[in-house]
């Protein structure tokens, strides 16, 4: 069996490859070019499209004496990727381009080229697992709960199950370290990246900027009562839950609970304010690929890092859930994902209004 292997540079990528060559299949690397480094301003700093990590993967590939492609995506992933991360940015609305890059890029992209040069499947660093029951494909958290990712990989359909392989998604990450190491890997100690990849240094509003030729349009920060509390920098610089950066003088501790791109008023107001025990979210994935018949209980999460917490969900329709929560919630952010759990097996996810 030939398979594709999507390879950053980093560690994790690198031994995914290493496990599949060791299981007997033929095995082709490749680094995806998703953007320019001049075309978010930093041509001259180092990020996951840098020359530096393609040369790593290369290394790799070379020394497991396999295939190695770089394939040019710069123009999807603007067009699927950066504009809908800068229109949402836009429209008071929080992404997650991460999720986007795996639905759009590595699963449909990918897979198409991996199609086109004979591979019978794509393969990734993803911690995470897949596995068959009752004729389905499931999709699983990771054995390593500290790098699981399922949470951004609730969009996989069964046809892009199928033909997908995630090989660490029963190890420890200090065990692909060690592994990594031990076979004499250029970037067995290179960090893992934590930011945005077309965002390294998390300053959302410049890439946005530099992106649009538009500078940010200033606006007042209201109450919940609509009295002025000052002025802002742009709705572009905010996101849901955040209290760092204001610059408004209070007694109490102030944070940001709603934007209003229509008016341009971001909300001020206390902790207390962002709690809320219901979320609707659309354009919901069920991976079984059948939304159930009626509500049900289960785990659901609706941020990155969050510890999955107890809800009963309400399918509304093929493809929108109602979800509430037995406690409240901090934060709920619009655009980001709300995915659903049964024990360790994620149900599907969606993008919360």
């Amino acid at each position: 069996m030939k398979a594709l292997i999507a390879m950053s540079g980093g560690v994790d990528s690198s031994l995914a490859v290493k496990i599949l060559c060791d299981q007997g299949y033929e095995c082709i690397g490749c680094t995806m070019k998703l953007y320019h480094n001049e075309d978010i301003g930093l041509s001259n700093k180092k990020t996951c499209c840098s020359l530096d990590d393609v040369e790593d993967a290369r290394a790799v590939a070379y020394k497991l004496g396999m295939k190695f492609y770089v394939f040019n995506f710069t123009d999807a992933f603007r067009d699927t990727v950066i504009r809908k991360f800068i229109d949402s940015y836009e429209r008071g609305i929080t992404p997650n381009p991460c999720i986007d890059c795996n639905r759009y890029m590595k699963f449909e992209r990918l897979y198409e080229r991996a199609r086109t040069i004979g591979c019978d499947f794509i393969v990734t660093g993803h911690y995470a697992r897949i596995e068959k029951e009752d004729g389905k494909y499931v999709l699983k958290k990771a054995l390593d709960e500290t790098k699981d990712q399922s949470y951004v990989l609730y969009s996989l359909t069964q046809e892009q199950l199928a033909y997908t392989l995630f090989p660490l998604g029963n190890t420890k990450k200090a065990a692909v370290r060690i592994s990594a190491e031990k076979a004499g890997f250029v970037n067995a100690t290179k960090p893992d990246s934590q930011d945005i990849c077309f965002v390294p240094n998390g300053d959302y509003a410049s890439v946005i900027e530099l992106q649009t030729g538009r500078k940010s349009v200033v606006g007042n920060f209201i109450d919940k009562d609509g009295h002025i509390l000052g002025k802002h920098k742009g709705i572009i610089h905010y996101t849901i839950g955040q209290r760092k950066g204001l610059g408004i003088s209070s007694d109490t501790p102030l944070y940001v609970c709603k934007i209003d791109p229509q008016s341009g008023n971001i909300v001020l107001g206390s902790n207390d304010e962002l709690l809320s025990r219901e979320v609707t979210a659309v354009e919901f994935n069920w991976i079984s690929g059948d939304a159930p018949k009626g509500d049900f209980r289960c785990k659901a999460k609706v941020r990155y890092r969050q510890t999955e917490q107890w809800a009963t969900a309400f399918p509304l329709g093929e493809d929108t859930v109602r979800i509430l929560f037995d406690t409240p919630q901090r934060a709920i952010t619009p655009g980001q994902a709300a995915v659903l759990y049964d024990g360790d097996t994620v149900l599907g996810g969606g993008t919360i209004i």
